[in-house]
């Protein structure tokens, strides 16, 4: 897994010609801090203007399209839920709550060798994921309680 480390963030962002404000480096701060949880844009805003309060909404979805555009971060898109956020580029498949929509990396023993399957079909692949829906431990507790 690619490790987020502020100074190779801002690195990046210099690199590609953006600049560092406040208002980013708090939505950088606060991405960092709740990485493991894949946070949407709504729970980084909350948190991020905690630490800038001069910080919009706006500020905070450019931001995150500037980190996945430099290719920091991935975004998961999905129909009935907010998206949400991941640094994890590495293969791996996300177990996704339908109760509380937690989202939980697990590692596959097996990957799919992207090369082969477009050496064998012609496809280009761009991106992909895999994804498995159900109840996670907590939320399976908690059903099993009440």
């Amino acid at each position: 897994m690619e490790r987020l480390a502020k100074e190779s963030i801002v690195k990046r962002f210099k690199k590609r010609g953006l600049r560092i404000t406040p208002q980013r480096l708090a939505v950088i701060d606060v991405f960092i801090e709740n990485r493991g949880l894949h946070p949407g844009a709504a729970l980084v805003y909350e948190e991020a203007k905690k630490k800038k309060k001069s910080l919009s909404l706006s500020t905070v979805y450019a931001t995150l399209d500037a980190l996945s555009r430099c290719g920091i971060i991935k975004v998961l898109e999905f129909d009935r839920m907010e998206n949400r956020y991941e640094s994890d580029l590495e293969e791996h498949i996300n177990l996704i709550c339908g109760r509380c929509a937690k989202i939980i990396d697990y590692r596959a023993p097996v990957a799919v060798d992207r090369r082969e399957v477009a050496g064998r079909t012609g496809f280009s692949i761009t991106d992909g994921r895999l994804e498995y829906y159900g109840r996670c431990r907590d939320c399976r507790e908690h059903e099993n309680v009440t």
